[in-house]
């Protein structure tokens, strides 16, 4: 089975597509076989590696409503090693059909159970709140990467995620962890952003990563061109932290599979 990791934050706009996405191609680029599950209703890794959201046959909702099987809804992006299971506006509605289904938490972790393929990673992108969607992410998942805007209010819905990654742990999941937290659209000339830094760390402690994703205009651009920045501009800073972040995940991975 694949390692599988949910990229999650209950706040909009912090990176957790940007971060899926290129931490994916990253890992794609050593070798890994890596599927990206795009969770959220808003399609925007489907649309950041070029995919229209309105074209797809088959889709994530079609996976997690249980009406068809995680390896019918997977397509092969341009990268090699990487695949995607693209989103759909449908699944704003996802949350309505599973509210009556018996052990409705789990229709994604029995959907990659039953069909998912030889991958050696499954990367979750999660929508921004703590659906009924969300928590069927996290139950599916090993592991939580959490994206963390450098900005004051970023850190009210992070303490209330991780009271939710516990609540799940203990009901629903015993094997979740959080990975780790990734601090994004980093501006260290910003006395704000040093002084979030500061608080995460030392909250967080060894759980925030040494990479941190700094504010870069090629990484906003990139998925108005269907790219993910690893292709649009590799030499940019963004790519190379997104490189140097899955690096470390990819370390993590194995400390945690040590434990």
């Amino acid at each position: 089975m694949p390692r599988i990791i949910a990229v999650a934050n209950r706040k909009g706009g912090v990176g957790k597509t940007t971060t899926t996405v290129n931490v994916a191609t990253a890992m794609a680029a050593t070798g890994k076989k890596v599927l990206v599950i795009d969770l959220d209703p808003q399609c925007n890794a489907t649309t950041s590696l070029g995919f229209d959201k309105h074209n797809n046959t088959v889709s994530s909702y079609d996976v997690i409503i249980g009406e068809r099987s995680l390896n019918e809804a997977v397509v092969w992006t341009e990268i090699p090693n990487f695949s995607l299971v693209p989103s759909s506006p449908d699944l704003a509605g996802a949350e309505v059909e599973l509210i009556d289904k018996d052990r409705r938490e789990f229709y994604l972790r029995n959907a990659l159970n039953k069909t998912v393929g030889n991958y050696d990673y499954v990367l979750i992108d999660c929508p921004p709140s703590l659906s009924l969607v969300t928590i069927n992410a996290l139950v599916a998942a090993d592991a939580v990467v959490v994206p963390l805007q450098c900005e004051y209010l970023a850190l009210e819905g992070v303490s209330d995620l991780i009271s939710n990654i516990n609540l799940i742990k203990k009901h629903f999941n015993p094997k979740l962890e959080l990975q780790g937290v990734v601090l994004t659209m980093y501006d260290g000339r910003n006395n704000l952003t040093q002084m979030v830094e500061e608080d995460v760390r030392g909250f967080f402690g060894k759980k925030v990563y040494k990479t941190v994703i700094p504010r870069n205009v090629r990484v906003s651009e990139a998925p108005s061109h269907g790219k993910p920045v690893l292709l649009y501009d590799f030499k940019c800073p963004g790519s190379q932290a997104y490189i140097n972040l899955a690096g470390e995940m990819l370390k993590r991975e194995k400390e945690l599979l040590a434990c």
